[in-house]
């Protein structure tokens, strides 16, 4: 059982305009083909009792984090900031850190991972970079490539360099305790990262649901797997 954060965005459906916790289906559809089942955890949920019933988890994409959860003042291209998400999926992380629960936080959610463990975000990567290859078109993937780093968990799942799929204008800057570097773009800017001392927790700044390798949603589901053989259960 997977759980997978939903985005709290206001949505339209016949005749309804309403706010919604939603999740683009391609992540639902990545874990399935995997061989998990997924369950979408909505902002608000009961954070232990949610962890009760899973056995991993998807942090999912989205809008820019509060800068204030890492202590600096916004720059004038964050945007779209909803911190009821932001408090929710920061409590949810940690907790799940502490248990040790499988995890793939992607886009947004790897930066949640950074910032849970005390690190802090680049703001905006076209300052440094001068150029938007990482979210040339908005509401469309660009392409790039990346550079696996050898020795780490990504390697053996994707080989030393893998193309993605990206849409991103922010990174990662101080990395939060524990976390080390797992792939590169070629400008320099870090894509992935994970913490070796844990059961698996890697992010990406790519979306692997957006691309044709499922390498990191099985890896996440056999992991899962394992973790649901050996953790003590709940009555």
């Amino acid at each position: 059982m997977i759980g997978i954060t939903t985005y709290l965005t206001p949505a339209a459906w016949g005749a309804w305009e309403l706010e919604a916790a939603l999740v683009p289906a391609d992540y639902v559809r990545a874990i399935t083909s995997a061989g998990g089942t997924p369950l979408l955890v909505p902002p608000g949920a009961d954070t232990a009792a949610t962890l009760d019933v899973i056995d991993g988890l998807v942090f999912t994409g989205g809008s820019d984090l509060d800068p204030a959860l890492y202590d600096q003042p916004p720059h004038p291209e964050t945007n779209g900031v909803v911190r009821e998400r932001d408090d929710f999926e920061l409590a949810l992380m940690r907790t799940a850190l502490e248990r040790d629960m499988p995890m793939l936080a992607i886009c947004r959610g790897s930066q949640v991972l950074n910032v849970a463990l005390g690190g802090t975000l680049e703001q905006h990567v076209p300052d440094r970079v001068r150029s938007d290859v990482h979210k040339q078109t908005p509401g469309v993937f660009a392409e790039h490539e990346v550079e696996v780093l050898p020795d780490t968990r990504l390697a053996p799942l994707l080989g030393d360099r893998h193309d993605v799929k990206s849409h991103h204008h922010q990174g990662f800057a101080e990395l939060g305790a524990g976390l080390r570097e797992a792939a590169r773009a070629p400008d320099g800017t870090v894509e992935a990262l994970e913490d070796p001392a844990r059961r698996f927790a890697i992010g990406v700044l790519w979306h692997p649901e957006a691309g044709d390798d499922a390498a990191l949603f099985q890896a996440l589901v056999r992991e899962a797997a394992a973790y649901s053989a050996t953790r003590p259960r709940r009555d």
